[in-house]
């Protein structure tokens, strides 16, 4: 659409200048009227006086974050990302203090095209501030730096997040930054001892940040259990607390690999998602099925990980759904998906922009049948980095080596009907290995994401595309951990990890036979505000990666009390924000009613309904998880994140003065009073 747009623009022809330049004259002078008339009666209303309390001993404060615009409080994915393509959107990030205009940044990214997917920003002729590791301010107003970005014709957009990567091996790492990421996450796979892991990769300092799962067919392998094997009652357990080790240590989630270990079993699989759904981390499924072929069939695997988020209340992903659990059924798969959302379920799924997927000779995807389940003959399968197609002959000989070989087996229309979906992201399920024995999705995917589908074939937008390719990878790993909750985004305050492309030339140019080609058309990568890529060329002396963990936060102690009317309510402090139990609010004249669908907690002036089990006098249990389950409570057009702790949720105190509250505090404790 862009191109599309950039094209007839420089073809009109010349008598229709005046007339273009009359209808500019024109809009000015509308605009100037209406911004005489209403001045900025517009103003953003979370920055009104309801975020300017703060407790006096100076401990923790009620702040504001927590309570939110909900028009530009971000999202899920889904919104039409076309919308984005109207330049001249107002967010708040435009707006800048004279203090921020008169500093003197480290970096000054000047006159690009800034797109934040987060608050759907697509404005050319923007400016970013960077100081250390953190944007400092975007604005269309100049600004001064000790380095200057020209961006002028380029797109400037956060950070790509690969969620379905691998160990950031050496080699592999610097294509990823190539193609445009800056945090490379290992969600197929893993490890089964984080805390080895992440001490590793601090030790080795990728120019990536790095993540990882708790990989639970890695963690199966110490009791030699055979791919076909099921684990005993005994082994289940022990798996489980060592998946539970492994969360306390860092690991980001669960993954598991059906297909490649088809003996794991329902009964060893439930007590793994029930302790997903307790620590509030997401569970990565390769599924068990390929094909539509019986027996066995993509839709008994999305009814089976869809089964396992039901029985438990996990949240889910669906791994490459294009090759596994979508390939000849993707619309199918897609309505199924469609049925769990509206069912209440977390479940999101991502693709990788390629019509051929890759694997190892001898894993069971090879198994007796494979040409009839994925329509396919020797021929259509070719080693990785050479050109060489395969026979019977060379196929066995391969298969005892462990060869990776790709295999012409993707409807492309399959991967457009992906794309398009509002909970599909993109991961590449690859990084380069030593041998370019690989797919050539380890160096070209994101890339290509946006140079072929968005650009060329133009089955997403721009804005669609770097939703998936940032901020919805963000979004599906951030809530236990914090790291993730500032990536994703071109915005105050979130981190300068950014990449700044050509949306006339991005696009990849790895192949089968050479995975190991760079893509193009990306100038500059930056990783905690250093240039890991500059003019198209990485700086390996580069080496910023940091690790994105699991962050938990158990209760303690109360954090002091709120006296309204005659009951006392006991507080909790969360990351320096402080909350009480949303049941409070149905003693004194409200109803809360749940919406589980939507994820909110509706609150209305009338007859009480408890939000939830709990008395709302009594502290929560010591030692209990305090998690972001991404639930909101909702009251007259204003939005609160609130805190789970057990069954309980926990509104900010800040929220209160939505309904007309004043709050104050002397020492710990607060009181809450009817405004006159």
């Amino acid at each position: 659409m862009d191109n599309q747009n950039r094209q007839s623009r420089n073809g009109r022809r010349p008598f229709r200048g005046i007339l273009a330049i009359a209808a500019v004259l024109v809009a000015i002078f509308a605009g100037f009227m209406i911004w005489s008339l209403f001045g900025d009666q517009g103003q953003n209303p979370g920055s009104g006086p309801g975020n300017q309390i703060a407790e006096d001993n100076g401990n923790a404060s009620t702040g504001g974050s927590d309570v939110e615009d909900p028009v530009n409080s971000g999202g899920n994915g889904g919104s039409n990302g076309n919308q984005a393509e109207q330049e001249g959107t107002a967010d708040p990030e435009e707006e800048a203090t004279e203090a921020e205009l008169n500093k003197v940044y480290d970096i000054v990214i000047s006159n690009g095209r800034v797109i934040n997917p987060e608050t759907k920003l697509d404005k050319e002729g923007m400016n970013v501030g960077i100081s250390g590791d953190t944007i400092e301010v975007v604005t269309s107003k100049p600004l001064k730096g000790d380095r200057v970005i020209d961006a002028t014709g380029l797109v400037v957009a956060p950070g790509f997040i690969d969620n379905l990567s691998y160990d950031p091996n050496p080699l592999g790492v610097w294509n990823k930054i190539a193609d445009g990421v800056t945090s490379n996450i290992a969600m197929h796979g893993g490890t089964s001892t984080p805390e080895k892991w992440y001490g590793y990769y601090e030790r080795d300092k990728p120019p990536v940040h790095f993540g990882a799962s708790f990989f639970y067919t890695q963690a199966r392998n110490q009791f030699k259990l055979g791919r076909y094997d099921a684990a005993t009652p005994e082994q289940s357990k022990k798996l489980t607390e060592q998946a539970e080790n492994a969360l306390n240590n860092g690991a980001l989630g669960i993954s598991f690999s059906f297909e490649y270990v088809p003996g794991i079993t329902h009964e060893e699989v439930l007590p793994l998602m029930q302790l997903a759904h307790e620590y509030n981390v997401p569970v990565y499924f390769h599924g068990r099925y390929s094909d539509m072929e019986e027996p066995g069939t993509n839709v008994e695997t999305m009814n089976e990980i869809i089964g396992h988020a039901v029985d438990s209340g996990a949240a889910v992903h669906i791994d490459h759904i294009n090759s596994t659990g979508g390939t000849f059924s993707m619309k199918e798969s897609l309505a199924m998906i469609d049925e769990a959302l509206a069912k209440g379920l977390d479940i999101t799924a991502c693709v990788y922009p390629y019509d051929f997927w890759g694997t190892y000779l001898n894993s069971a995807r090879f198994d007796e049948g494979w040409q009839e389940r994925f329509r396919i003959s020797y021929n259509d399968l070719q080693i990785a980095g050479t050109d060489e197609r395969l026979t019977e002959e060379s196929f066995k000989r391969y298969q005892k080596e462990g060869k990776l070989a790709v295999a012409y087996a993707i409807p492309e229309q399959d991967v457009i009907d992906a794309l398009k979906h509002p909970v599909v992201m993109i991961g590449s399920d690859a990084i380069l290995e030593p041998g370019h024995n690989n797919h050539p999705r380890a160096s070209g995917t994101f890339a290509r994401t946006i140079g072929v589908y968005a650009r060329e074939k133009q089955a997403i937008s721009l804005m669609e595309a770097i939703e998936k390719l940032s901020l919805q990878p963000a979004q599906r790993l951030e809530k236990q951990a914090p790291a993730l909750q500032k990536k994703g985004r071109i915005a105050k305050g979130k981190d300068a990890d950014i990449v700044i492309f050509n949306y006339d030339t991005i696009t990849d140019r790895s192949t089968v036979e050479q995975p190991e080609l760079p893509s193009e058309g990306i100038e500059y990568v930056l990783v905690e505000g250093q240039l890991a890529l500059e003019n198209g060329e990485v700086n390996k002396k580069i080496r910023v990666g940091q690790p994105i963990r699991s962050e938990f936060i158990r209760y303690s102690e109360t954090a002091g009390s709120l006296q309204w009317d005659d009951k006392q309510y006991p507080m909790v402090n969360y990351r320096n924000q402080l909350y009480v139990d949303l049941n409070a609010l149905t003693q004194h004249g409200y109803g809360v009613t749940w919406n589980g669908l939507q994820r909110t907690y509706t609150v209305q002036s009338g007859a009480a309904s408890p939000a939830a089990d709990g008395d709302p006098t009594q502290s929560p249990t010591d030692n209990e998880l305090m998690l972001e389950r991404g639930y909101k409570a909702l009251f007259d057009g204003q939005s609160a994140k609130l805190l789970s702790i057990g069954e309980r949720a926990y509104v900010p105190i800040e929220f209160l003065r939505s309904l007309g509250f004043d709050v104050s505090n002397d020492g710990d404790v607060w009181t809450v009073e009817t405004q006159e």
